[in-house]
């Protein structure tokens, strides 16, 4: 049985952020808590890492995890293009149970599986995740159980489904959100709801309505300068 840390006590969660950190910058997978389900984690880029991360789920490339990040500022090294209307969604609920699908950096050396050119960004509400985060950097993170699986929300659950597939287990306790982050597509001029999830669909569109880029205006023979009127010898 792989080690379990609990994470609620500071000596746990001190002993095990130290060693789940190390594992993940050699290659291993990590259990740890989030704000909304429990995740299975490895270096995002670490391709043999993430490729034992799809196995452990039981998962196929066409599937790539999502990343998560400590920082909002980590946005720009992965994505580009990123709308302002995306930025406002970040600003809004991050971090929080929101993750944006947004055009990946096309220089950077990873492989998450078949992406199309994309990357699922999150910054998770949980100071644990976050804890981990800032010590490894990004992140790939799926949720934490064989693909048709139950999600896990205890830490008992994920160890039950994964097993030794995974080297160090963070016992956050029982997470208290229980639903799925939503999804947006942030890679078009509107955003388009993947998944709904723990942010409401509606109130996200709302906002994300508010900081639209608009299309320029074409020009329209209404705004030309009328013509100056033909002099008349009449009076009038």
């Amino acid at each position: 049985m792989s080690p379990v840390f609990d994470c609620t006590t500071p000596e746990g969660r001190q002993d095990g952020i130290a060693k789940a950190t190390a594992g993940v910058r050699q290659g291993d997978l990590v259990v740890l808590p989030t704000d909304t389900l429990y995740g299975i984690g490895a270096d995002a880029f670490a391709p043999d890492a993430v490729q034992r991360l799809l196995d452990a789920k039981g998962r196929g490339r066409e599937m790539p995890p999502p990343v998560l990040v400590a920082d909002v500022r980590t946005v720009d090294g992965l994505a580009i293009d990123v709308p302002d209307y995306a930025r406002a969604l970040i600003k809004e609920y991050w971090p929080g149970p929101l993750t944006l699908v947004l055009k990946a950096q096309p220089s950077l050396m990873w492989d998450l599986g078949d992406t199309g050119g994309t990357v699922a960004v999150r910054m998770p509400d949980h100071e644990v995740a976050l804890e981990l985060l800032q010590a490894v950097g990004p992140m790939a993170v799926s949720s934490a159980n064989r693909t048709g699986h139950p999600a896990s929300r205890t830490v008992i659950d994920a160890a039950t489904q994964l097993g030794a597939s995974v080297e160090f287990y963070l016992d956050g306790g029982p997470v208290t959100g229980g639903l799925p982050s939503t999804i947006v597509d942030c890679t078009q001029p509107e955003p388009v709801i993947l998944r709904r999830g723990a942010i409401d669909a509606d109130e996200i569109l709302a906002l994300a309505a508010q900081h639209l880029e608009l299309p320029a205006d074409e020009p329209d023979a209404s705004d030309d300068p009328a013509p100056a009127p033909e002099e008349s010898s009449s009076d009038e």
